[in-house]
């Protein structure tokens, strides 16, 4: 007697290049209109870098004064720290997305449609750049009104654009690997908190490294929020060291590969789990 054998599913064809790109043009054009659905949560996205600055400007204005600082205003220093920040901190919400459509039925809808499955990675990745290069336009416009001054000019600009860009795009990576592998909310929420806020403060985004406890100015040299920090902040000095600066945005780059690769993973394993 023999055995029926099931009929074996034929390979998904490779899609195109070029549709791949035009899915993932499609799904970034999807998250922002769905974030322009939502006027409260845009308005806070917006605000808060803005209030971050002025705040944290008013608050501490007087460390410029401190021996050691740098003799930059503390408006300027904080500037770069800021848009890194706001980059990192936003980013790490970027795996709700993939939570909250696979809680609808939309993720499992994307997986029998002919949708490129790499354009639902990149498509995630490349919205959050969208949304932190806006941020960062904000908070360099707010911090010019106030009075800060980029000496680094339109070529300082950009590269601190690249980097917050670059650390958006590592943290989206993580958030949406622990989305995909944890898929519950309360647990993203959970370590999102838990690595934003003391990666934040174990970096130079508010305070000077000569003025960091030793300890931190140790750890410091192995966070990216800090390579994104100084290398920021570097480029707009009016004679960066632009050694210096590349060498810390190449850290970033390759961070960011890795941390797609991690995402890309975890995306294949929720694929072969459902």
């Amino acid at each position: 007697m023999s055995a029926t054998l099931a009929p074996v599913a034929p390979a998904r064809p490779d899609v195109p290049r070029g549709l791949a790109l035009r899915h993932t043009a499609y799904l970034i054009a999807r998250s922002l209109r769905i974030l322009r659905r939502q006027p409260v949560y845009l308005a806070f996205t917006l605000i808060q870098p803005m209030v971050w600055l002025l705040l944290f400007g008013a608050l501490f204005e007087r460390v410029a004064d401190l021996p050691g600082f740098g003799g930059i205003s503390y408006l300027e220093y904080l500037t770069p720290g800021v848009v890194v920040m706001t980059a990192m901190m936003s980013a790490g919400w970027a795996g709700t997305a993939f939570i909250d459509d696979m809680q609808r039925g939309v993720m499992d809808r994307n997986l029998t449609s002919p949708v490129s499955r790499g354009a639902l990675i990149t498509g995630a990745l490349a919205y959050q750049a969208v949304v932190t290069v806006v941020q960062s336009l904000i908070v360099f416009g707010v911090g010019l009104l106030a009075g800060a001054r980029y000496d680094g000019g339109v070529a300082g600009v950009l590269v601190v654009l690249l980097c917050a860009t670059l650390l958006a795009v590592i943290f989206a990576a993580l958030s949406c690997a622990v989305a995909l592998t944890l898929r519950s909310q309360e647990s993203l929420i959970g370590v999102s908190q838990f690595l934003t806020l003391p990666l934040a403060f174990m970096s130079t985004v508010m305070m000077a490294p000569a003025l960091l406890p030793g300890w931190v100015g140790t750890a410091a040299r192995y966070n990216p929020v800090d390579w994104a920090a100084r290398a920021s902040r570097d480029a707009l000095l009016g004679h960066p060291d632009w050694s210096a600066v590349l060498g810390r945005a190449g850290l970033l780059a390759a961070l960011t590969l890795v941390m797609a690769w991690l995402a890309t993973r975890a995306f294949r394993a929720y694929q072969r789990s459902v």
